[in-house]
């Protein structure tokens, strides 16, 4: 057997000001055929997994570019075209192949390209014929489109939020894709649109028992391959937007379109239940500094670097600096020119300083003061779960007794080795500012004595009801209460 397999992602916020080009991506993973590191990324596991899978089997793995940019705005087209042709260039050289594993993300918007994992999906299928294999892990936090569903055999999506499960569900992919060249399984796609868009954590009920639920189906039922839910990503503005409910079966199209609907619906049963409790940036602080165990971490959900955000908001240093916060470490403020200047006076120098607060209104004020640039880490990086995730150029600065972390390279705070890598003990702090909304769960929940989620100004469109959609359906819920009929019967 010959299998091609590849990865071009990233995440696309719609509504995000900071536009991707290739340099996004050579700053975060680009990485040429044979290149790959053997440590995976979030959507480069097929390649990882495919490796020992083919080396097992004795099959010839073909390995084109893996390219991963950070979650931002809009994809630069010529960047796009230039990555995908790249890809499928090398897939034209491959040929004949067997099939084709690839590593997406799923919530990709290119300039011209609204749905451009389907525009890859499309041309890819062109290049192979209708007869050759055509699968691909995605990422929940996507659009999955008609387009797609056309132009692939399979799909499997990461289960858990926070995405502590990539290098399983590529597990899952290649187990799926063996047994279908091999001759034991047909796969087919069943799709249910839920016509909702939630957030859905699964380190917290109801989404954790949903999780727990449809693993239990997979392990029970021998017709049932994968199930997956597509959370939907409400930043991206595309037409195809919302939460969909998909069950892969060996041949049993009937049954697995009866699951499929019977899960979504549940789902659907509870909307508006699945996210955390979250309070403003007043309570949070207040809150926290009233602890009497340690450390607290405020999450601060909405600008998160992970949804595509700028990260730069300074509305909770603002409230910390004003009650006079000690103990109190930040990670992360993203500001490029402030650290080339902090690099520029050395570490142990005094200077003024503004950062922050310069990507988009909603995110506070800049701030100004006299810092001490403590120390200075050029390509800074923490670990995610197997992976590690590069924050740039960095500078542990203090300001009025907070220690703050400015960093280059735009990264949400997945581990407490964020602190660690910049000279902070996270341990030795009262308070710990991240920016996630929950893939920081797994690794801070270990050392944290609480943890309040915070929503702090308006960086990020988190309300569906009132974000100014202009592609996006409008009958789905929240922007309508009841989209399936349930309240009359007609479900």
């Amino acid at each position: 057997m010959r299998i091609f397999t590849a990865t071009l992602a990233t995440e696309t916020n719609t509504f995000s000001p900071i536009c991707v080009d290739r340099r996004a991506f050579e700053a975060s993973l680009y990485a040429p055929p044979g290149e790959h590191p053997e440590t995976p990324t979030l959507c480069s596991a097929p390649i990882t997994v495919g490796r020992r899978v083919c080396a097992e089997k004795g099959w010839d793995l073909i390995e084109g570019t893996a390219a991963w940019a950070d979650p931002a705005g809009l994809l630069n087209r010529a960047a796009y075209e230039g990555l995908r042709d790249e890809v499928l260039d090398q897939l034209r050289a491959a040929m004949p192949v067997d099939a084709v594993v690839l590593g997406l993300h799923g919530a990709m918007v290119a300039d011209g390209y609204e749905d451009s994992e389907g525009d890859i999906l499309a041309r890819v299928r062109e290049i192979v014929g209708p007869d050759i294999l055509v699968c691909s892990e995605l990422d929940p936090h996507s659009h999955l489109t008609a387009k797609r569903i056309k132009a692939a055999d399979f799909f499997v999506y990461f289960k858990e939020f926070p995405h502590t499960d990539f290098v399983d569900r590529a597990e899952d992919l290649w187990r799926i894709a063996v047994d279908t060249l091999e001759g034991r399984v047909k796969p087919v796609m069943s799709v249910f649109d839920c016509r909702m868009i939630d957030v859905y954590p699964t380190s917290r009920d109801p989404m954790r028992s949903v999780v727990d639920k449809i693993m239990r189906i997979e392990n029970e039922d021998a017709d049932i391959l994968s199930i997956s839910v597509i959370h939907g990503f409400m930043a991206g503005d595309v037409p195809e937007m919302g939460t969909k409910l998909l069950v892969v079966t060996n041949d049993r199209e009937e049954k697995g379109d009866a699951l499929a609907r019977e899960l979504g619906l549940e789902l659907f049963s509870k909307r508006g239940t699945f996210i955390m409790p979250q309070i403003d940036e007043k309570q949070a602080v207040e809150e926290a500094l009233a602890a009497t165990s340690w450390p607290v971490v405020i999450a601060d959900v909405w600008d998160n670097p992970g949804g595509g955000t700028a990260g730069d908001a300074t509305v909770l240093l603002e409230e910390l600096l004003d009650k006079g916060a000690t103990e109190t470490a930040i990670g992360t403020i993203w500001d490029p020119m402030a650290v080339q200047i902090c690099m520029a006076a050395g570490e142990g120098a005094r200077i003024p300083l503004r950062f922050g607060a310069k990507s988009a209104p909603g995110t506070g004020n800049p701030i100004d003061g006299i810092v001490k640039v403590v120390k200075l880490v050029p390509n800074a990086e923490m670990r995610f779960g197997e992976s590690f995730a590069p924050f740039g150029d960095a500078a542990h600065v203090v300001l009025n007794g907070i220690d703050i972390i400015l960093n280059s390279t735009r990264a949400q705070s997945f581990d407490p080795s964020l602190f660690s890598a910049m000279g902070i003990d996270p341990l030795s702090k009262k308070i710990l500012v991240i920016k996630s909304t929950n893939h920081f769960f797994a690794s801070f929940s270990q050392i944290a004595a609480k943890i309040i989620y915070c929503s702090a100004g308006t960086p990020y469109p988190n309300n569906p009801a009132k974000t100014p959609y202009r592609r996006a359906p409008k009958n789905i819920w929240p922007m309508i209460a009841d989209p399936h009929g349930i309240q009359h019967g007609a479900a």
